[in-house]
């Protein structure tokens, strides 16, 4: 696959997307939704089986965020991905967020669910994966200001696990009581991260800087937000 595939959508993340990881909905919306549309049409044809397994993990990964904004894109605005009826969380509402049908990958129909569960931790496994994928929510990982590309794949998703682990909203580790404060994405994919680490502590422990966490610790997971990852328009 032609890296330039990806340039439209990567022109897209740098005007729209901050170092934060937030994104400018309202912008986006007013002025590049079509470029979006065309983009993700232009990709429709795409056959995973025909590409290397760079190539693929970076296709998908790019769709699967592209996705997702464009899901954002056709609501705004919203507060969250998470809508309420009267106060209370619209569950059902919600998860269709993630199962419905969103998009035709060389005439497969597939949701959000179908991309992560049913192809990138079926067939490509590694849990730098979670570090990757947005879903419009705070809770999430920062959005890349850029596309994921096969020749730089490895050193983005390395960049984005450290940037995760070291991101104190996220992961933080208090000495004084032992305690290893984590995001929730580590409870929901912990059987993912255990096929590359023989504990959750022993995985953030690989990556985070500001102290050494001892396998002895012990793991609280963090609230998760579902608030919409916007910024407000320059």
């Amino acid at each position: 696959m032609n890296q330039l595939t990806f340039s439209s959508w990567d022109k897209l993340l740098q005007t729209y997307v901050d170092d934060q990881g937030r994104v400018a909905y309202d912008r986006w919306q007013q002025a590049s939704l079509p470029e979006l549309e065309q983009w993700l049409m232009d990709m429709g044809s795409v056959d995973l089986q025909q590409l290397s397994k760079e190539q693929a993990i970076a296709t998908l990964l790019n769709l699967y965020n592209a996705l997702t904004i464009r899901q954002v894109l056709q609501q705004y605005p919203i507060a969250s991905i998470r809508p309420r009826v009267l106060g209370v969380p619209n569950w059902p509402a919600f998860l269709r967020f993630f199962t419905k049908t969103v998009y035709s990958l060389n005439g497969q129909s597939v949701s959000l669910n179908n991309i992560e569960h049913d192809i990138l931790r079926q067939r490509f496994l590694d849990p730098r994966i979670h570090f990757a994928l947005v879903c419009a929510s705070i809770g999430c990982p920062w959005l890349r200001a850029e596309a994921y590309l096969p020749d730089k794949l490895t050193e983005q998703l390395d960049g984005d696990c450290d940037r995760f682990i070291n991101n104190p909203d996220k992961v933080r580790y208090d000495a004084a009581s032992q305690t290893l404060y984590c995001s929730k994405i580590f409870k929901w994919y912990k059987a993912d991260f255990l096929t590359a680490a023989e504990s959750i502590v022993e995985y953030c422990d690989r990556y985070y800087t500001a102290a050494q966490i001892p396998a002895s610790a012990v793991v609280v997971y963090l609230p998760y937000s579902w608030e919409l990852n916007q910024r407000t328009s320059a």
